[in-house]
């Protein structure tokens, strides 16, 4: 079972020399290495050519965000799968090991994650239970957040086939755009072993550029609704979800005086009005 790594990056050498090394430490070796460099101005192709050789493929790209960089790297793999690892990320020795014999052993499984350590300004962490792992059918989990760490993911490229790439249009939130698109669909296999470690508190990341991140998983929330692809059970809890989070930031919105959002809200609105879905019992 061969994976294609897939490592997308933009202005953050040393933390993807870390991510890259942890790759090839693996105590398997599985996989093949694509970072993508997303229009770096730090020498990060320059730097990963000088430290890895041939053991690294890059591709550069102008900067077109995370969910370009990772479609771009997916799409010029050609292993059947692909495992995701941001830059920031650094994966534990036995991660690909565990994760391929627990595929061996679940042969019908698409889809693969595990559990793992956070680490905030060098201090480990403990996740609140809203963040807690899981596997089998995870769609109602992966409504309020998102449930899934990219770095922990491994996918069968049929995946990616069936319900599409990430999300190139979402600045932020395309993870939890991309999971909740594939638990329409998919059961997950969990390894509850920690493989990896994720480090957070830098000022790069999403999370601390974007103000209201639940305004992207609104649209994500709205697009899957419309999409068509939900059963009964599925679209009364993906509505359910949306309007406690349209809710929400439309009163933050007003309180704030943001006409923007409350437009941007409208519209959604507007667009799932009157929406009659029929169901065959």
């Amino acid at each position: 079972m061969l994976i294609s790594t897939i490592i997308p990056t933009h202005n953050r050498w040393p933390m993807v020399r870390r991510a890259v090394q942890s790759v090839l430490d693996q105590d398997d070796e599985r996989s093949d290495v694509v970072v993508v460099d997303d229009g770096s101005t730090d020498g990060t192709a320059e730097h990963l050519a000088r430290e890895f050789g041939s053991q690294v493929r890059v591709l550069q790209q102008n900067n077109r965000g995370v969910s370009a960089a990772r479609n771009a790297g997916i799409k010029v793999c050609t292993t059947d799968w692909v495992a995701l690892l941001d830059s920031d990320d650094q994966w534990h020795a036995d991660k690909l090991r565990l994760q391929a014999e627990a595929l061996a052993q679940n042969p019908d499984m698409r889809f693969c994650h595990s559990d793992e350590i956070w680490m905030r300004n060098g201090v480990r962490v403990n996740p609140m239970k809203k963040h807690a792992k899981r596997g089998g059918d995870v769609f109602a989990h992966c409504l309020p957040l998102c449930a899934i760490t990219p770095s922990s993911a491994v996918i069968h490229r049929s995946v990616f086939e069936h319900v599409g790439y990430f999300d190139e249009t979402l600045p932020a939130c395309e993870d939890y755009d991309f999971w909740l698109r594939c638990s329409v669909h998919y059961p997950v296999l969990y390894v509850s072993e920690r493989l990896l470690t994720r480090y957070a508190g830098h000022d790069d990341q999403l999370s601390q550029r974007y103000w209201g991140m639940d305004r992207f998983r609104v649209r994500a929330l709205a697009k899957l609704i419309l999409s068509g692809e939900l059963n009964r059970q599925q679209h009364v809890l993906a509505m359910r979800e949306l309007n406690a989070k349209i809710k929400v930031l439309k009163l933050g919105a007003i309180k704030r005086g943001n006409r923007q959002l409350l437009l941007e809200l409208a519209a959604i609105r507007h667009k799932l009005l009157g929406q009659a879905r029929v169901f065959d019992d």
